[in-house]
């Protein structure tokens, strides 16, 4: 069995927490022990329909490739010679309240995030993990920003899942980074885009530390300090 919501100290069910209050608490310790502890939540942000259209569209083009199983252009360009994974659960993996799903066997917290998508090297059969991403900015698409830095974590924390429930997972990433074209001199009902495919190398070494803290942080009696 598995609870959410409000972290119970000594309570012997799995406690459920997603990628999102781990990045929560890599942030801001005190944000997430109001929120996880106390209920108290940060407000809420705005919904991103556009980017969540964006989203639905390219899992729907990608899914057609996978039932095919043939590499997508984008895969291709990557200089890649993988394809769209296919799983059974992967419809699961990519939704936001179940995703991909780990029990730590020392801190009995149930973690899981929700991956976008998920390539399959061909020659080795590991697994690449995949997120699209959607702006609208005139400068060229990077990852060298400071704020990027909770995308690159992201990555790394699927990766880390992926290999708790174990699969064989490459150390490098895709973003599927769609920039949203203004320089046109009308609309006529069609945003166009620049899709940069972008590869990222990290590693998942600091997950452990960093839950092995979130847990001590969830069984304290006192909220930590500003940052």
């Amino acid at each position: 069995m598995s609870y959410k919501g409000i972290y119970i100290p000594g309570r012997a069910d799995a406690y459920e927490i997603s990628r999102s209050k781990v990045e929560q608490y890599v942030s801001c310790p005190r944000c997430f022990y109001l929120d996880r502890r106390l209920k108290i939540p940060q407000p809420p942000g705005f919904p991103f329909n556009l980017n969540s259209a964006v989203d639905q569209l390219l899992k729907n083009e990608f899914d057609g490739y996978r039932a095919r199983q043939e590499p997508h252009p984008y895969i291709l360009d990557a200089g890649l010679d993988a394809v769209p994974f296919q799983h059974p659960d992967l419809d699961s993996w990519r939704a936001n309240f179940t995703g991909v799903r780990y029990l730590h066997p020392d801190l009995n917290l149930l973690l899981f995030g929700a991956v976008d998508d998920l390539w399959q090297d061909r020659q080795s059969g590991e697994l690449i993990v995949v997120d699209y991403k959607s702006t609208s900015k005139s400068e060229a698409i990077t990852l060298d920003a400071d704020w990027q830095m909770s995308y690159k974590r992201q990555m790394e924390f699927y990766q880390y899942l992926l290999r708790g429930n174990g699969f064989a997972v490459s150390d490098t990433a895709y973003f599927i980074y769609c920039n949203g074209i203004r320089e046109r001199e009308q609309f006529n009902a069609r945003l166009e885009f620049e899709v940069s495919v972008i590869s990222y190398t990290g590693s998942d070494v600091w997950v452990e530390e960093t839950l092995m803290g979130m847990h001590s942080l969830l069984n304290a009696n006192a909220v930590p300090e500003y940052s």
